[in-house]
């Protein structure tokens, strides 16, 4: 059990590591503004103290990673459905591809291959984590013990999709930054929620 206690302080720390990340980049990134300038500019080609935003991020994406992949076996002593926690652990890689090896471009645009490769691999995750929501949702609802967590998990995709398509909106506008944030935050919210209940559950 303690291991799983372990797994559920990585799943923590790393929405804790992310938030840090950027909230830090608005207080020492010159120019920087949270309401028109995206996340992952932080850490984009040539932006300013790329190196730390860089390895907070890689930070935060390893943690996570970790976490999701032992999640299963932490939630309902891994029973039921597989595909959730599988498709977490997928999302989980694509983070880390993102951090390590997919910058957005210079001046944070998705101009070269590397920007184009952030934002598809940056949405793909989205899409997945969401559908891995529904997935613990329907295979947690009937489960005495799990079953909050099981309506959390259907609340906290509903309000990701809605915030998905609030950010899709604001794309490229001037609030951007803003609706990023909110977009962000809900997913960050999940993670934290979810560990703590895998923490507490075992």
């Amino acid at each position: 059990m303690i291991g799983f206690k372990i797994l559920a302080i990585c799943g923590m720390l790393s929405p804790i590591i992310y938030t840090l990340m950027w909230v830090i980049g608005g207080f020492i990134v010159p120019e920087y503004n949270h309401l028109h300038k995206d996340i992952s500019s932080l850490f984009a080609v040539k932006a300013h103290r790329r190196w730390l935003f860089q390895s907070l991020i890689i930070a935060s994406s390893a943690l996570m990673l970790v976490f999701f992949a032992g999640s299963h076996w932490g939630t309902n002593n891994g029973e039921g459905s597989i595909v959730g926690p599988i498709l977490f652990i997928i999302s989980a890689v694509m983070g880390l591809l993102v951090a390590c090896l997919f910058p957005l471009d210079e001046g944070g645009k998705p101009t070269a291959w590397r920007g184009k490769g952030h934002v598809v691999l940056v949405v793909s995750m989205g899409i997945l984590q969401i559908v891995a929501m529904f997935f613990l949702f329907f295979s947690l609802r009937l489960v005495d013990g799990w079953k909050g967590f099981g309506i959390f998990n259907l609340v906290s995709a509903i309000v990701s999709l809605i915030l998905v398509g609030v950010m899709s909106f604001f794309g490229g506008k001037p609030y951007m930054g803003l609706a990023e944030r909110f977009m962000a935050s809900a997913y960050q919210i999940f993670y934290f929620v979810f560990a703590l209940v895998v923490y507490f559950n075992n």
